[in-house]
């Protein structure tokens, strides 16, 4: 699968801007970690766009989350394992799914686009709503708050040093990508 064949699916499934902007975000940043990891970045950065194509579908039953997306790609000629299972392992603390956490790819998957929510309420809060001037200090300042984005899974986020990387150097990564699509998101 290519980047380009990933969007064009993700265009098919998600239509709410703000879903939309969550799941490039994630691609982007899917794809920076597997840089710095020296890991597949196509690979890498279509689990990020893909991870929650079926979220508009399913948003009011959790318990099809992953499974839905799963199910997708397959009958779209896409089943990539190592794909399948960071979308499935992504919802490892939601009811009914069973699969864990075990590759680079899924502690990826699951910190960065966990990550996201907690940049972009962030940014949000900021009198200019722009991710320019963010800082990875300002980002673990409200990481360590539990009641600020209180829906970030803060434990998938920490569990980035689980592929060896420190949790202040995610956010730099994490930043640093999204500061290079600041226009595509509205950042």
């Amino acid at each position: 699968m290519t980047t380009t064949e990933a969007r064009d699916l993700l265009k098919q499934h998600i239509h709410q801007e703000y879903n939309l902007w969550h799941s490039i975000e994630s691609g982007a940043i899917l794809k920076a970690l597997a840089k710095h990891l020296g890991e597949d970045q196509e690979l890498w950065e279509c689990t990020g766009l893909l991870h929650d194509l079926d979220w508009e579908e399913v948003q009011d039953n959790t318990d099809m989350h992953a499974k839905k997306t799963c199910e997708i790609l397959k009958a779209a000629g896409y089943d990539n394992p190592e794909m399948l299972h960071a979308i499935m392992a992504h919802c490892e603390d939601v009811t009914g799914i069973d699969v864990k956490r075990e590759s680079k790819l899924d502690f990826a998957l699951a910190a960065g686009e966990s990550v996201t929510g907690l940049i972009f309420a962030y940014v949000l809060m900021r009198p200019d709503k722009k991710i320019a001037e963010v800082e990875p200090k300002s980002i673990n300042k409200k990481f360590k708050d539990s009641s600020f984005a209180a829906k970030v899974n803060r434990q998938f986020i920490a569990d980035i040093e689980k592929i060896g990387i420190e949790r202040n150097q995610f956010f730099q990564i994490s930043l640093d990508a999204l500061k290079e699509i600041a226009n595509e998101i509205n950042m």
